[in-house]
């Protein structure tokens, strides 16, 4: 996982390439508080338009900017979870984290203020997996953020404490909390190089619209979950059932005809899919197994979650 960055020769007066490389950092913190990459964009924007809003007597005043910079990041996050389960109320259907493309899967140089594209300055690891982040977001705004800020980037309970707003053992009560949500969902992740191959013959089945092989690749228990957010057509239930999902996915295929073509890439650092239509990355698929078989699928057709994956 992620480790604390410890601060830089950042103190006394930073140039603005000193508050420039906290970037990284302050993007990968944002995208596992909030699950998305567009927000974790607005968050770190924030951050720094509150930086730059102090006088410059305020600014060395601060021994550690980059310390600075991570605290207000993530009280912003704080705030913004809180206020999700609102916005949550009338969202269209399933609610998925936005899924993260792979440097390979980053079109047509798409940059970030800084010149450089935001989505491959994400480090891809366990804890951006489309798995981990629909664990976290079923937790509390404050499980998140304390678990976040410990257990991914070592921050001890002291600082996440003040961060937080309560005390260092309440903590570490709820990143023991959040710790148990993750083992009792999570499964034990095979290699990467079995899940692909898994993936790719999934691809093929689905192509050919063969159900039965669909049904042998997908666990009995399986469910799939689309995200349209109201801007896409797709369905707005959970498919539970290995061989409903099958049946689902072979009518998709029949429906999409022509149209649809599917391509292997990694989604949030694991194998997934994404579907073309008409030139344009219509739909994202990130998978979930159990052994040999695969036990979730998370379909994202929201088009404004895809918007590190478009072509244009």
């Amino acid at each position: 996982m992620t480790t604390r960055a410890e601060p830089g020769n950042d103190q006394g007066d930073p140039g603005l390439g000193v508050l420039m490389s906290e970037r990284r950092q302050l993007i990968n913190l944002s995208y596992r508080l909030l699950g998305s990459l567009a927000d974790a964009e607005d968050v770190v924007q924030e951050t720094y338009t509150r930086w730059y809003a102090m006088s410059a007597r305020e600014q060395r005043a601060i021994e550690s900017p980059g310390a600075w910079l991570m605290t207000v990041a993530s009280r912003i996050c704080l705030n913004l979870l809180g206020s999700a389960r609102a916005r949550r109320e009338t969202y269209v259907g399933e609610w998925i984290p936005e899924p993260l493309p792979g440097p390979a899967e980053s079109v047509n140089g798409r940059s970030g203020a800084d010149g450089t594209d935001p989505a491959d300055r994400v480090t891809l690891d366990e804890s951006v997996t489309m798995a981990f982040l629909v664990v976290l977001d079923a937790m509390t705004p404050a499980e998140r953020v304390a678990f976040v800020l410990h257990d991914v980037f070592r921050y001890p309970f002291g600082e996440v404490a003040e961060i937080v707003g309560r005390s260092p053992a309440a903590c570490r009560q709820l990143a023991s909390s959040a710790r148990r949500r993750i083992r009792t969902a999570q499964t034990p992740a095979g290699p990467s190089t079995g899940q692909a191959g898994i993936v790719r013959q999934f691809k093929t089945a689905w192509e050919a619209k063969d159900i039965e092989a669909l049904v042998g690749l997908l666990d009995p228990d399986a469910t799939a979950i689309a995200d349209g957010g109201g801007l896409a057509v797709t369905h707005l239930l959970p498919i539970v059932g290995g061989e409903q999902i099958a049946h689902a996915y072979a009518r998709i295929a029949r429906v999409s005809g022509d149209r649809t073509t599917f391509q292997e890439c990694t989604v949030n650092g694991r194998p997934g899919l994404m579907a073309h239509q008409d030139g344009k990355v219509a739909t994202v698929y990130a998978f979930e197994f159990a052994g040999d078989r695969i036990r979730r699928i998370w379909a994202v057709r929201n088009p404004e979650k895809l918007r590190p994956w478009l072509d244009s």
